[in-house]
């Protein structure tokens, strides 16, 4: 296959991406307004309330099963690892270019958050279609890269929420907190007790106070042995993570579609030719399809609002654009490539591909959401 012909085959889906978020900016403009800031918002919430959960929960009941998800394993591993270097990059990238306090958090999630979800969708069963593909003589091409678009698009929700939303929210409430310190007096109820009783600290020779961390149990004095520090450590961080947030509608019906497509009897209920409950799979499917023009009109209808003014600066732009585009997908080649070697991710070169592609992609849409 020549160059030109893997170029047509790797922009037609490109294409038609671009070409529905033009729709989504056009219906956008203000003599328009068919998609304004008002209408926007109830579309948005019908998505993430309905239209995405139907079309996670179908797509993984009927693609996913206990074998696939068993020869899938790496790929939740490969989306942690997108969602964690992100991280790290975007942090370095905010303390690098003296980004705002407010900003940092967005910085952090454009940088660690991929659009995960319906860009899959959309590009890689259009590429099985291609007739000049290099994926088109499998004949399970098709169904493959649904299977893989949608445990893609689970996790990725999975993660958005449970891992991506405390860390930069964890900014928003640090800033609030920090401005709200600044601004009043602290009030007679807060802050009765000292941080540290004075068992726990030391005078020294020169009056200055040395301060030591406790090694015992508060309850009954014993020393705490380095699980029990463990389990503490845990339970701190878990009482912190807000489950409400965690568990939204997204990860409800990924967990669901995920359970009824590895569970045999389920799966018969609801999923076969013949099954007496097929309707309510198919209903789903049928609600879920309208998600993804859907969220890619609103992501087009949200451009318009980027380029009328942005208070990020031009440097964080280019940055986030660096980390997105060049030092991600450098990453992950080294990663598919080194997993390859090992013999972890195995011979499917589609699957390979689409492992690479995770650390490839634009920043997701819930990114605004979590920041708002």
């Amino acid at each position: 296959m020549g160059f030109l012909d893997l170029l047509v085959v790797a922009l037609v889906p490109i294409l038609k991406v671009l070409l529905v978020t033009g729709v989504g900016l056009f219906l956008g403009i203000e003599k328009i307004n068919l998609l304004g800031p008002e209408a926007r918002d109830y579309l948005n919430k019908i998505v993430f309330y309905v239209l995405s959960p139907c079309l996670l929960f179908s797509n993984l009941a009927e693609t996913i099963t206990y074998k696939s998800l068993v020869t899938l394993w790496f790929m939740p591993l490969n989306v942690l690892l997108t969602f964690l270097v992100g991280s790290a990059l975007g942090w370095i990238l905010a303390k690098l270019t003296k980004t705002p306090r407010h900003l940092q958090g967005i910085v952090i999630g454009c940088c660690s958050t991929g659009n995960l979800g319906n860009l899959l969708l959309i590009v890689f069963p259009d590429i099985c279609d291609e007739s000049n593909s290099p994926f088109s003589k499998l004949s399970t091409c098709s169904t493959d890269a649904e299977a893989y678009a949608s445990l893609s698009m689970a996790v990725g929700a999975i993660f958005t929420w449970a891992y991506a939303y405390p860390l930069v929210s964890s900014y928003v409430i640090k800033n609030t907190e920090h401005s709200s310190i600044q601004s009043s007096e602290p009030s007679p109820d807060s802050c009765t007790e000292p941080l540290l009783s004075p068992s726990d600290s030391q005078i020294s020779e020169d009056n200055s106070v040395v301060l030591e961390l406790p090694l015992t149990n508060m309850k009954d004095g014993k020393k705490m042995s380095f699980k029990e520090k463990i389990a503490e450590c845990i339970k701190c961080i878990t009482s912190k993570i807000d489950l409400e947030k965690v568990f939204v509608p997204s990860t409800v019906a990924s967990i669901a579609g995920l359970i009824i497509g590895i569970v045999s009897p389920f799966r018969k209920v609801l999923i076969a030719d013949n099954a007496p409950l097929r309707v309510i799979d198919s209903s789903a499917a049928l609600i879920g399809q309208a998600a993804i023009p859907s969220m890619t009109l609103i992501m087009g209808a949200n451009l318009l609002k980027g380029l009328q003014r942005s208070e990020m600066s031009l440097v964080v732009i280019l940055g986030v654009v660096a980390v997105r585009n060049i030092c991600l997908p450098l990453l992950g080649i080294g990663v598919v490539q080194g997993a390859h070697h090992l013999g972890v991710v195995g011979s499917d070169a589609l699957y390979r591909f689409v492992l690479m592609f995770q650390y490839a992609v634009p920043p997701a849409i819930n990114v605004g959401k979590i920041t708002t």
